[in-house]
């Protein structure tokens, strides 16, 4: 019945037409048939609202229909709807939109907060009803019903303003220093392929609950692919990381012309399979002095190791890394060119699987999968869009709108390696004035805008209800009902990983502290290693014995037999006699001599 289409023109009179006609023939006297007659009105209707008016107590004057319910009165006025609809896109923007159960209990929250007339079913179900979203839909077409992009905390607290605003102002350094044109600024990423494909969308019988599609395996291997294109259009051959110890020639046989490989365990790109991959971007690209090339990439730990960067920097490549987990607003390649690949070699994998029915898919067969799916994505259109709407060429650090900062403001996190005092863009939020003054997930409550809301609770002393009074404002908000989320401030650590920023790699400040910080690293790494050996060493006298295995040995301080150790307890030989003393019986001395050759060296 929601979708129901009259079929005849009953109830089509509009409400001047029906006011005039109850006016006629209440104050001019006339007879209800001929009123209706001459306004094409069935009779009986007019009868109707004219006993409704009589019964509302009407004597004399102009009629008005409003009050007897001519028309069905919506729930919130054009106004309250309205501030509804902006604020479930605000928080759709800010990556907490809400659900069409929750917008429901959201309306009904906020008509009891304001003290709307509901229907009944909205009281009994504690939320507004389904044909009332429908209609709220309807009535306001910029609304729709959709899926959200799963997106980590991490990326929208890191995509800001002060982020960007750092890469564009070393983008700009860069290009005013060396004049990079269209055809020197080049863009590299890694990306993965499986040997399980997405299955696509498929026709089948109406109304069957499972529908299903061949896949080669449960659960695919991760093949490393990584490709570098530059913002004229161009590209060079990629590189392939295979899962495997030891690389063989055999697993690129059928691969792009001029593609390479490498292989280690886990199949993810390293520091030695990267400096492999710089070879054959300078051997492609050829770079000079009177020709430097931008390189732009993201911090991933195999990109950062001093000997590629002090390669890049020997040959003319000038590296810049992109801010932390911002990839998917400025790297290029996300932008436009992965998602088609990742669509075309899912359709060469099903494809793959029609013309070898009872195969399963192997990693030797993913290059020449990506021999037919990369060129049909690496066009000269989709290379030369994504540097365009990433605002890197042709320049423009004003290609990103607040709206797509506003998900950053929830956090409102400072840049990393940042003074203390600095602080990231304050996000102003819709019906608050004065962001210094007030929390922004809290909207102003001025007495002069504002009602007292007492509790209705029986238990509750006049002292307590006083306590627990409400300011709610006069004016219809849906902030102050649900306030937007706002997160705490969070404590600083410097255990983990360091967290990187915007950086040009190859100037010498950074390649400096990189290389002190990877030293730094490398020491650390070698101390445990040898306090590890000596550990092993010192535990190794517990198993070695100068008397035969079945003697027991004692401890020379507190005569307790070995036998009785505790678990991992420790035991300690004398330099000169070679007996034994638990470690915590002694002083800990290195070398160790016991009490008794002490005694007689005295």
């Amino acid at each position: 019945m929601r979708t129901y289409k009259k079929k005849t023109e009953r109830g089509n009179t509009s409400k001047e037409d029906m006011e005039q006609a109850v006016n006629r023939v209440l104050n001019n006297n006339e007879s209800q048939r001929s009123v209706a007659k001459s306004l094409n009105i069935c009779h009986v209707t007019l009868h109707r609202y004219v006993r409704k008016v009589q019964n509302s107590g009407h004597n004399e004057g102009p009629v008005s229909l409003s009050n007897v319910g001519y028309s069905r009165k919506p729930v919130f006025d054009e106004n309250q709807a309205q501030k509804l609809v902006d604020y479930i896109k605000h928080a759709s923007k800010i990556y907490f939109g809400l659900s069409p159960k929750e917008v429901r209990k959201f309306a009904y929250e906020c008509a009891l907060t304001y003290n709307v007339t509901v229907p009944d079913s909205w009281n009994k179900n504690k939320c507004a009803g389904e044909d009332w979203l429908t209609q709220f839909l309807k009535k306001h077409e910029d609304l729709s019903i959709r899926t959200p992009e799963a997106t980590s905390l991490q990326r929208a607290i890191s995509f800001n303003k002060q982020n960007v605003s750092s890469f564009f102002d070393k983008l700009a350094s860069v290009r005013d220093k060396y004049n990079f044109n269209s055809a020197t600024i080049w863009n590299l990423d890694e990306t993965g392929v499986t040997t399980v494909q997405k299955v696509s969308k498929v026709l089948a019988e109406k109304g069957t609950k499972q529908v299903g599609g061949i896949t080669s395996s449960e659960r695919g291997v991760l093949v490393t692919v990584l490709v570098a294109v530059s913002s004229s259009g161009n590209s060079i051959p990629p590189q392939f990381i295979f899962p495997r110890k030891k690389y063989h020639d055999y697993f690129i046989r059928d691969r792009p012309p001029g593609s390479i490989g490498a292989a280690n365990g886990s199949g993810w790109m390293t520091s030695d399979e990267f400096f492999k991959f710089m070879e054959h971007f300078v051997f492609h690209v050829r770079p000079s002095r009177e020709n430097p090339v931008l390189l732009l990439l993201d911090n991933h730990e195999s990109h950062l190791a001093i000997k590629t960067i002090n390669f890049a920097k020997e040959n003319n490549v000038i590296m810049l890394s992109f801010p932390p987990h911002c990839s998917h607003r400025l790297q290029p390649l996300d932008r436009s060119v992965y998602g088609p690949f990742k669509k075309y070699l899912s359709n060469s994998q099903a494809a793959w699987l029609r013309n070898n029915p009872g195969k399963s898919m192997t990693i030797y067969d993913i290059p020449s999968l990506v021999r037919d799916a990369l060129p049909q994505a690496l066009t000269p259109i989709n290379i030369m869009k994504g540097f365009k709407v990433s605002g890197i060429e042709p320049y423009n650090r004003d290609i990103f709108t607040d709206d797509e900062f506003l998900p950053a403001g929830v956090t409102d996190q400072p840049l990393p390696n940042a003074e203390s005092s600095a602080t990231s863009p304050v996000l102003q939020l819709s019906g608050s004035s004065n962001a210094n003054s007030q929390d922004m997930s809290q909207p102003s409550t001025s007495s002069a805008h504002c009602e007292q809301v007492i509790p209705e609770n029986d238990s509750l002393s006049p002292k307590n209800k006083q306590e627990h009074t409400i300011q709610v404002p006069k004016e219809f908000s849906p902030e102050f009902v649900r306030p937007f989320p706002k997160a705490e401030q969070r404590k600083t650590s410097t255990r983990g990983r360091k967290k990187r920023k915007s950086a040009v790699l190859t100037d010498t400040p950074e390649k400096d502290e990189l290389e002190a910080e990877q030293n730094s690293r490398k020491s650390k790494k070698t101390k445990e290693i040898q306090k590890k050996k000596v550990e092993k060493a010192k535990r190794k006298v517990m198993v070695e014995s100068d008397g035969s295995s079945d003697e027991e040995c004692f401890c020379l301080v507190c005569t307790e037999p070995f036998s009785r150790s505790k678990p991992k307890e420790k035991w300690i030989k004398c330099f000169h006699c070679e007996f034994w003393s638990h470690e915590a019986c002694t002083d800990g001395g290195f070398p160790y001599i016991c009490h008794n050759c002490d005694s007689d060296e005295d």
